[in-house]
């Protein structure tokens, strides 16, 4: 036992010793072994004990100690102890003998109860507790107040979805070709927004299991267990490192809060989230559950720029969202968690394993699918090939896409490309006529390149409806020697013989017809500046006398300047108008603008054909059939005419960028006129002596065609048509230099015979319909007028005319002029204005009258108009007019001018001139007519 223990016969303190006081004794310092003992120790004082008599200790002196006592305490002692010592020591004995009362404990203090003091700990903590939960409460609903006071109003979900739809461009056949995305916004994708019914149920569930399998389950925006864990690794991690956010959650989050905040990772923004979460669920929410999983559906990112499941169905399946099966789901559902990482372009193997097998799991976990169908479906991913997709660029038809965007623009469209609730963009074009157009291009400019050409260009339209089914802008779009990117069949360029069917054509609506008389002689042309200009036909030869058939259909120059003098150059400006050709502006436009003087586009020279081609009736071309919104709140079909397209019921739309402004065909040339026109171009015995029998020019089928070369063979088109097509060609170089030798026939006459038979292979030959105004009639070859009698036989045929404008009278003296070479038979009829502002309407041009009362009706109402007078005369070119009425001062607008009897007219030809006299000089118009 060390000596430092009590021994056995020194009492322990009781258990009921109060344990405040024994810690409050202190207690002496040990001291080294062996210094001393305990007896020694200050303060020590011996257990009492009883002793015998005999050995009673002799009487002591209390007021003094014995030399060995300890020392009395210290004053820093505490009283206590010092209290406690005395209280143990026993008090002297009278006698030697110490009193019975010594020997008992003196009584001690009574100890509280432990249950008391429990009672008082339960009582502090339980009012802490209170204290600080209502203390919560309190601060809680002062944050609560605090915070929604800031939040923005869920009920304004539907207008926080994101505001752009992409565009979507299809072709005729509805395939789509390309999707349009801002090219401002980097962050721009596809996106078409569907309902709930166009979403596959796999779509569905395979979402719900991977992102909030409770969502139909709470009846709150967010999920306890999730946001308690959160929490926790928000504590232990000093950051949300784990999400817990539901689908509504997601949704309040990307749609309601802003594109700072929603980045944030703090307490504020996902107290902020929860609170918009509960209330777009609460009781008071306009949405439910149906309609927060469908915005979800439309805003998440599934990659490569795709924004909503139907984007991403399209995307990397082409099939709408609600044609999905498990497979596809499954793999879609997988990717917004991480999109760039679960990219099944770029990374499908690392989605199948660990991403769309994690998502199988997950649906066979809650029921929505099986553990057998997992590997499957994992296997059906992994047989895909995934292909990036492209976006605002196609390489199907790219001239013809970038012209589709610049119609959108002029038809006010092009705000709603990229914002707004999206477009369908129906076009016209025909895929595998395209293909066919590139490859007949390029292979023909390939065939010419020893002659100095390098790009072509084409255009293929249906011209009864304006449609362009095909263009070719270039020979090779990718390159950049040619500047393969610009579009060709836009730019501006000279087009050479082909604009001369427009000038004819303006002399026919002036009177003229395909048997006028021509001189092909070397003539000199001055024009309103007192310039001369002296033509010269392409062989550089002059061929006599020739109708105007033969003259057009052969592309002599010297008739085509007659026949442009005959017009006038603004009336022909005027004129080309109405067929969508707009030249450059230019004060000095001449003659030599019929020989193609003045710069055209390959477009609307190829729409201006196919005027002609649809009798007389303009429908300008177009890239575009009809346009939808995805929403389906608007839709216009733009070609709503006739009966190949039905008027579309327009709905009403809140975007007032999309006007529907539907093409209106007009009829800009009588259809008579148009067919006199057709008729000489697709006279293949007319150009025979120019072009021969069996050139480039004729096909299997009726065509009418012209060709155009520049003088500088820096541009040569072809331009024709069949009733049910209009091809025009151009062939030169982008640079403007000059091919050597190429022509209309060489070089782009082959190109547009290559795509019209091959556009039109195994469909039935077609023949231009004859309007029921045209007539025949016989005339003499050698004048073009009715034969006379000394016409021989074998100068004789058959020529088509308007039925009121028939060929003229028979004249020997003209017919012998001719025979002999007299240049003085080329006498033309006084040419019939069309204008507007003076018009004879009846008699019409042409007519046969009877004897009688005739009532001359029209309009005279000129600019500047001062009076009128009406006159008639013999023949079609009167050498002396006779008077009829007049001055009339006041002008008329199409009713009765005059009034005039035919009685007692000999039988032959007349003509009745009515002559305005204006502010500017006098304008006269005419109408021919035959008494029988």
């Amino acid at each position: 036992m060390s000596e430092n223990a009590p021994s056995s016969s020194n009492p322990v303190p009781s258990s009921d010793e109060d344990p405040e006081r024994t810690r409050m004794i202190r207690k002496p310092p040990l001291r080294p072994a062996g210094s001393t003992t305990p007896s020694q120790r200050p303060g020590y004082v011996p257990a009492p004990k009883k002793v015998e008599a005999d050995d009673r200790p002799p009487p002591t002196d209390h007021r003094k100690p014995p030399a060995s006592a300890p020392v009395s305490p210290t004053p820093r002692e505490p009283a206590q102890a010092a209290h406690a010592r005395k209280s143990v020591t026993p008090p002297a004995a009278v006698g030697g003998r110490a009193p019975a009362s010594a020997a008992r404990p003196v009584a001690k203090p009574r100890r509280p109860s432990r249950f008391s003091k429990a009672a008082r700990f339960f009582f502090l903590v339980s009012l802490t507790a209170f204290t600080l939960f209502f203390g919560a409460i309190a601060v809680g609903a002062a944050a609560y107040i605090s915070i929604s006071s800031e939040l923005p109003d869920p009920k304004t979900l539907a207008e926080r979805q994101s505001q752009f739809a992409s565009t979507k461009i299809f072709d005729r056949n509805n395939n789509l070709i390309v999707e349009l995305t801002d090219p401002n916004d980097a962050t721009a994708g596809r996106r078409t927004r569907v309902k709930m019914s166009q979403i596959s149920d796999y779509v569905k569930q395979a979402t719900i299991a991977t992102e909030d399998p409770n969502f139909y389950k709470y009846n709150v925006g967010f999920d306890p267990i999730a946001i308690a864990r959160a929490l926790y690794y928000a504590y232990t991690e000093r950051e949300f490192v784990s999400g817990g956010s539901t689908i509504t959650q997601q949704v309040a989050r990307n749609l309601l809060l802003t594109a700072q905040e929603r980045t944030q990772r703090s307490f504020n923004r996902k107290v902020r989230e929860i609170m918009l979460a509960n209330a777009l669920v609460g009781p008071n929410s306009p949405y439910t559950r149906d309609d927060i999983l469908e915005v979800y559906l439309n805003e998440i990112n599934y990659g490569n720029l795709a924004y909503g499941i139907e984007a991403a169905a399209q995307t990397y399946f082409n099939k709408p969202a609600k044609d999905l099966n498990l497979a596809e789901a499954s793999m879609l559902a997988g990717i917004p968690q991480l999109p760039t990482r679960w990219d099944p372009v770029s990374n499908k193997k690392d989605l199948i394993q660990n991403r769309q097998r994690v998502v199988l799991e997950q649906m066979v976990k809650v029921g929505f699918a099986t553990p057998s169908q997992i590997q499957p479906a994992m296997n059906e991913i992994d047989a895909k090939e995934f292909k990036p997709p492209a976006t605002n660029f196609s390489s199907i038809a790219p001239h013809f896409m970038t012209y589709v965007k610049q119609s959108l623009g002029e038809k006010g469209l092009d705000g709603s490309l990229y914002r707004g609730e999206g477009l369908r963009i129906y076009t016209t074009l025909d895929q595998n006529i395209q293909k066919m157009a590139e490859q007949v291009v390029k292979e023909q400019i390939e065939a010419l390149k020893d002659k100095n050409v390098t790009n072509g260009s084409a255009i293929i339209m249906d011209p009864r409806t304006g449609e362009i089914l095909a263009m070719v802008g270039s020979a090779d779009f990718y390159n950049n020697a040619i500047d393969g990117q610009v579009n060709v069949a836009l730019m501006q360029r000279q087009p050479g013989s082909s604009i001369k069917p427009l000038t004819y054509l303006a002399a026919l609506e002036k009177g003229w017809s395909p048997s006028t008389l021509y001189w092909d002689v070397p003539k000199t042309f001055t024009n309103q500046y007192g310039q001369t200009y002296t033509p010269r036909n392409y062989d550089g030869k002059f061929h006599g006398p020739m109708l105007m058939r033969e003259a057009l259909a052969r592309s002599m120059n010297i008739p085509a300047v007659e026949t442009l003098q005959f017009v006038s150059v603004p009336a022909f400006l005027t004129f080309t108008q109405k067929f969508g050709i707009n030249f450059p502006p230019n004060d000095q436009y001449g003659l030599a603008i019929t020989l193609g003087g003045a710069e055209a586009r390959l477009l609307d020279m190829t729409g201006a054909y196919g005027v002609i081609a649809n009798g007389g009736v303009r429908v300008p071309p177009t890239a575009i059939r009809r346009v939808e919104s995805a929403s389906g709140s608007f839709s216009c079909d733009y070609l709503a005419f006739g009966q190949q397209r039905s008027t579309a019921a327009l709905q009403p739309t809140p975007d007032a960028s999309l006007v529907c402004q539907q093409t209106v065909p007009q009829q800009i040339v009588s259809p008579e006129h148009a067919y006199l026109i057709t008729s000489i171009l697709s006279d293949n015995n007319a150009r025979i002596k120019s072009f021969g029998a069996n050139s480039v020019l004729k096909l299997s089928r009726p065509a009418a065609v012209k060709t155009g070369t520049t003088n500088d063979y820096r541009d040569n088109l072809t331009i024709g048509y069949t009733p049910e097509l209009v091809v025009g060609v151009w062939v030169g170089n982008s640079d403007n230099s000059e091919m050597a030798g190429v022509s209309g026939i060489t070089g782009a006459a082959p190109i547009w015979h290559a795509l019209v038979e091959k556009t039109l292979e195994g469909k039935p030959a077609t023949e231009f319909a004859r309007p029921a105004g045209i007539i025949e009639a016989e005339i003499c070859m050698t004048t073009g007028r009715a034969p006379s009698p000394s016409c021989p036989p074998n100068k004789r045929r058959r020529e088509v005319f308007k039925s009121d404008q028939g060929p003229l009278p028979a004249d020997e003296l003209i017919e012998h002029q001719v025979e002999v070479g007299d240049p003085n038979a080329t006498l033309q009829p006084t040419p019939v204005p069309q204008a507007s502002e003076i018009l004879i309407s009846e008699p019409a041009n042409g007519s046969v009258l009877g004897r009688g009362p005739l009532s001359i009706r029209g309009t005279v109402n000129l600019p500047g108009f001062q009076q009128y007078v009406v006159e008639y005369g013999d023949g079609d070119n009167p050498g002396e007019w006779k008077w009829i009425s007049g001055p009339h001062l006041s002008p008329v607008t199409n009713e009765q001018l005059t009034t005039w009897s035919t009685d007692g007219l000999p039988p032959g030809r007349y003509t009745i001139r009515i002559t305005a006299r204006t502010d500017g000089g006098e304008v006269v118009g005419v109408t021919r007519f035959d008494v029988p």
